[in-house]
């Protein structure tokens, strides 16, 4: 009420100076005071919103407010369902066991996590990703559980997504990391795999690591992969502009061999995935520590609810028991990632 009462006061003074100006015969004069009581009139809205503190000046009391940041999404636990109390199946566990086969998308190219021993008389894919695979159908199936009742069907990186949103697969094991964007999509599990996206590069390559000395270089990263999308969000911040991010590959070895031939002068990607093509080619190396923190999860169709808790379960056991995790990564990654990687060890589920 204050704020109106001293408007009205204004303008009762405005109308006096008026009324003494009519003898003046001041026209100009009379101009600039119509002006000072429009400006009065366009200032009311504002003087009756808003007080101070917030006051509003029609006796009402406003708090001002301040836009409250969306929470950040933490991709170590995003879309983590708790495991499921006991065996108990749900529609999508049904049709796996109905159908007798659970059908997974895997690589076949990548080196000790999925791909086919060029030494093995089968030519069976082998690999981490691969037993983890074998472990939950094995956990699935009970005690009808064989190895035919998997169809392990090699996919692109930049198609699984697909693959899972087209039923084409139960589940996609396969180097997948867990991020918000693509858990708009797609159900992930609890976090099986810790790792970080590093530089990979020939030995005698001027680069340090992902940083300055990119400059002017040729990178290649996979279509579809976290790697592709951290150097187009990075150029020109942590990296130079003049980085030359190469159109993307289908798979992660195909950068391996752009490298080999010298269309590219570094690879980024997961260094699990690095360290395994190092492991194939020794004239290149990792350059630097990782820059980012990853987590592989098994990822599931969204409205497989049941399969995702279930697959939860299983990891409870297979993270703790010797025989499993820790013996598939002495197998497989050990060699190339050694004991005192940050990799070494699983990641700890924190569920919602």
């Amino acid at each position: 009420m204050r704020a109106r009462s001293d408007f009205f006061r204004r303008l009762s003074a405005v109308r006096r100076l008026r009324t003494g100006l009519k003898g003046w015969g001041g026209v100009g004069a009379m101009a600039a005071v119509c002006v000072l009581a429009v400006a009065f009139v366009l200032l009311l809205p504002l003087t009756q919103s808003r007080g101070e503190d917030g006051a509003r000046l029609d006796g009402q009391r406003t708090v001002q407010g301040v836009q409250t940041k969306a929470p950040k999404c933490d991709e170590s636990t995003i879309q983590d369902q708790s495991p499921s109390p006991s065996d108990d199946e749900g529609a999508a566990i049904k049709a796996i066991k109905d159908r007798g086969v659970l059908r997974v998308g895997v690589d076949q190219n990548s080196y000790r996590w999925g791909y086919r021993n060029p030494n093995s008389s089968s030519s069976d894919l082998e690999g981490f990703d691969i037993d983890l695979v074998h472990a939950i159908a094995e956990n699935i199936f009970g005690s009808s559980y064989s190895p035919e009742k998997v169809q392990l069907l090699a996919i692109p990186t930049d198609q699984r997504i697909p693959a899972i949103q087209g039923n084409r697969v139960d589940m996609v094991v396969r180097t997948m990391t867990i991020n918000c964007e693509r858990a708009d999509d797609v159900a992930f599990s609890a976090p099986y795999f810790l790792t970080g996206q590093q530089v990979l590069a020939p030995k005698s390559s001027t680069i340090t690591g992902y940083n300055e000395t990119l400059k002017d270089k040729r990178v290649c990263s996979a279509s579809g992969s976290t790697a592709n999308d951290q150097l187009n969000a990075d150029k020109g911040h942590k990296i130079p502009a003049s980085v030359e991010i190469l159109p993307p590959v289908p798979n992660q070895l195909d950068c391996l061999v752009e490298l080999q031939l010298g269309e590219a002068d570094a690879v980024v990607t997961d260094g699990a995935l690095a360290a395994s093509q190092a492991a194939q080619d020794p004239t290149v190396e990792l350059k630097g520590t990782p820059f980012t923190k990853e987590y592989y999860g098994v990822a599931m169709n969204k409205g497989a609810t049941d399969l995702v808790r279930r697959v939860n379960r299983i990891l409870e056991t297979y993270r703790t028991d010797p025989a499993d995790w820790r013996a598939s990564y002495t197998k497989w990654l050990l060699p190339t990632l050694g004991k005192d990687s940050t990799s070494a060890d699983p990641p700890t589920p924190h569920y919602k």
